[in-house]
């Protein structure tokens, strides 16, 4: 559902496109579903985490900032996909193939927390690879963090809500 809810500047302009196969009643709705649904899944994830207090001490090591990602995100993903003419359901099928495709890319690439509404709230993506200073879990995977802060100093503490196994926010 995170992967789906990336895909939402997608559907966005698919519904102000339109397509010449489907009508535009159903075609908009399937639209709207696919922004609405996962977006609503997510922030349940995220009201569900504040409410069962599954949250996390973690310390940072070297922190990256993913902007990058995010610009690969735009280019390779959305704007190849927008600009798809679908005319035929040859098309409309291709359309569909390339977004499951990509789906299960970003999946595997651990690139699902890209969400534009993350960064209408003003968070910033950071992957953490931890700090040797132990959280008491011995966990030593590299995360995800959503942040609103600039910059994160090694060595720091922060206290996190566990979104997925690998994305927390802060």
């Amino acid at each position: 559902m995170m992967v789906l809810s990336s895909l939402t500047p997608l559907f966005i302009l698919w519904a102000i496109r339109g397509c010449c196969v489907v009508p535009d009643s159903p075609f908009i709705t399937v639209c709207v579903l696919l922004i609405i649904i996962p977006n609503v899944v997510l922030i349940s994830r995220w009201l569900i985490a504040k409410r069962q207090g599954d949250k996390f001490t973690k310390f940072i090591g070297k922190a990256e900032d993913n902007r990058a990602s995010l610009i690969v995100y735009l280019f390779a993903m959305l704007l190849p996909l927008y600009s798809i003419n679908i005319a035929s359901t040859r098309d409309l099928a291709a359309a569909i193939a390339a977004v499951v495709l990509i789906v299960l890319l970003f999946f595997h690439l651990n690139l699902h927390y890209m969400n534009v509404f993350f960064a209408f709230l003003g968070y910033r993506v950071f992957v953490i690879h931890p700090a040797e200073i132990s959280d008491g879990s011995g966990n030593t995977r590299d995360f995800v963090l959503l942040t609103t802060k600039a910059t994160l100093q090694e060595g720091e503490k922060i206290n996190v809500l566990r979104i997925s196994n690998t994305v927390y926010l802060e």
